[in-house]
């Protein structure tokens, strides 16, 4: 194993860019929530891919955008951390779209680091775009970036370009031993990932006014003699009509939710899962502290 090679790759961009998506295509299975809906990921997860030779591992991370409150603040800080000690930075950006203010951001957030890696610039979503059309927005990210970065065109839902990205990802990673177990693929447990796979599951199925002010609380997770995993969970919203929506005529709503959500994590813990749920109003909990660390959200401010 002497030329084996494992490495650390923050994978860093706005909300909405495709990070979570493209990071559960390499390891082809979901070890991360997606969602249409912005800021789905709320926290760093490592997404562990090891193959013959070599072992990256990619740091998924909120996209970094405009905070508003006090969870905007702690995933901006959680998606900066990820910089720490990369080996790589992967930027990830929308090609279907010129760069954004949040793009100018991270580009110079990039320039500033005083210990600055290897940046790579990915260019996702080629597959909705033309050549010609990609061509031009390549250029205008380039101009963002330190001149020796590399970029690429890819799509994380088609897997254009994804097997060139990796192998260029592994040459940048220092020649050493693999930081994970083979078979080990993120560093959340099941608790965790069952936590955002509800909350995906409530993205996909809620009206535009409560996604961001949902959160959810896996009060009790268990495994039973019989092997089937039993799970209790709460969505906090942080007003009484979002409640009303969450829950829906007749509780109809809430059992959608769960049925979505019950297939997600039956799918990623490999058995049966029994699910119940509850909604419950925590007033403003995006800027509460102490809501915020019970939910594993801690900010520095």
């Amino acid at each position: 194993m002497t030329d084996f090679r494992s490495g650390f790759v923050a994978v860093i961009g706005r909300p909405n860019v495709g990070k979570s998506t493209l990071i559960n295509v390499l390891l082809g299975q979901k070890i991360a929530a997606v969602s249409p809906r912005p800021q789905t990921t709320r926290r760093r997860q490592l997404g562990i891919l090891t193959r013959p030779g070599a072992q990256l591992v990619f740091v998924d991370t909120p996209g970094l955008h405009q905070a508003r409150h006090k969870l905007g603040t702690f995933m901006n800080e959680e998606a900066e951390a990820s910089l720490d000690g990369a080996d790589a930075i992967l930027f990830l950006v929308d090609a279907t779209c010129d760069p954004t203010e949040d793009d100018l951001g991270i580009a110079s957030l990039i320039r500033k680091l005083k210990r600055r890696p290897p940046v790579v610039l990915a260019l996702n979503k080629i597959d909705l775009v033309s050549n010609e059309a990609a061509a031009g927005v390549v250029q205008q990210y380039r101009q963002l970036l330190p001149q020796e970065s590399e970029s690429f065109l890819i799509s994380a839902t088609r897997g254009d370009g994804l097997d060139r990205l990796v192998d260029f990802l592994v040459g940048l990673c220092p020649v050493g031993a693999p930081q994970y177990e083979e078979d080990q693929i993120t560093d959340l447990y099941e608790r965790e990932i069952a936590a955002d796979l509800i909350r995906e599951a409530a993205l996909l199925k809620l009206r535009d006014e409560v996604p961001h002010g949902l959160a959810v609380r896996v009060d009790e997770f268990k495994e039973r003699d019989n092997g089937m995993a039993y799970i209790r969970a709460t969505l906090l919203v942080e007003r009484d009509s979002q409640k009303g929506i969450v829950i829906g005529q007749g509780g109809k709503m809430l059992k959608q939710i769960g049925i979505a959500a019950r297939r997600e994590i039956e799918a990623m813990t490999g058995r049966k899962v029994f699910l119940e749920m509850r909604a419950k109003v925590e007033k403003g909990w995006r800027n509460r502290e102490s809501v915020l660390e019970r939910l594993g959200y801690r900010p520095k401010h």
